[in-house]
């Protein structure tokens, strides 16, 4: 991981004010050893297929958590919640090495509260969002990308704004703070092939989040 002193890695590309992106933020050993971890985590809280509010269609991604609460949907709507949808079981605790990772990236930032491990498969994307369900929207968003490369989008705080395309490779990373906190952002494809580090391809995406107010 990066080593260096202030508010962001030397190696940090602003995309737009608040949005850094971190290309090679993770070394191959590095990403091997977290997703060991992701393995772990998974075996305790098997992956879920979300669907949406109201409508009930199932997100193309299936996703878990690991952290005090876990970022869930379903016909009721987005929420965090303490345990697992299927399991009922309390989410497995955030590993010391994504809390590493986040005291690297965000210094001094509030510690994170939720780990959402999204898993895209050939074919799945995820339409532009915001990251807006936490109490607390000012503590950045930090994001990590493990597998096959992606096409990652991201606009402004309104859902027309202009948007910008970044491609997101095994083992980078990427921030969302400041004027770009609350911006909507996606994965519009995912490039099959271009990693080996899953068996049978794909990719995981973990966010890390802080949810409440810290005191």
């Amino acid at each position: 991981m990066a080593r260096t002193a202030g508010l962001f890695p030397a190696s940090a590309v602003e995309v737009q004010p608040g949005a850094h992106h971190f290309p090679g933020y993770l070394s191959e050993i590095e990403q091997d050893a977290l997703l060991a971890d992701l393995r772990t985590i998974v075996a305790n809280a098997p992956l879920f297929q979300p669907v949406m509010p109201r409508t009930g269609k199932p997100f193309s991604v299936r996703m878990t958590n690991c952290g005090r609460l876990g970022w869930v949907s379903d016909r009721s709507g987005y929420r965090y919640q303490a345990t697992h949808p299927e399991t009922g079981a309390p989410w497995p605790p955030l590993p010391d090495r994504l809390q590493r990772i986040w005291v690297d990236l965000v210094p001094g930032a509030p510690a994170p509260e939720a780990a959402l491990i999204n898993h895209y498969r050939s074919g799945a994307r995820m339409g532009l969002h915001r990251d807006e369900d936490e109490d607390d929207k000012t503590v950045p968003v930090v994001s990590l990308s493990i597998g096959d490369a992606a096409r990652f989008r991201v606009g402004g705080t309104k859902r027309g704004d202009p948007t910008r395309s970044v491609r997101l490779d095994s083992g980078d990373a990427f921030v969302l703070s400041g004027a770009s906190r609350l911006a909507y952002h996606g994965i519009d494809r995912i490039y099959d092939g271009t990693s080996d580090r899953l068996s049978g391809g794909g990719r995981l995406n973990v966010t890390l989040r802080r949810v409440s107010v810290s005191e």
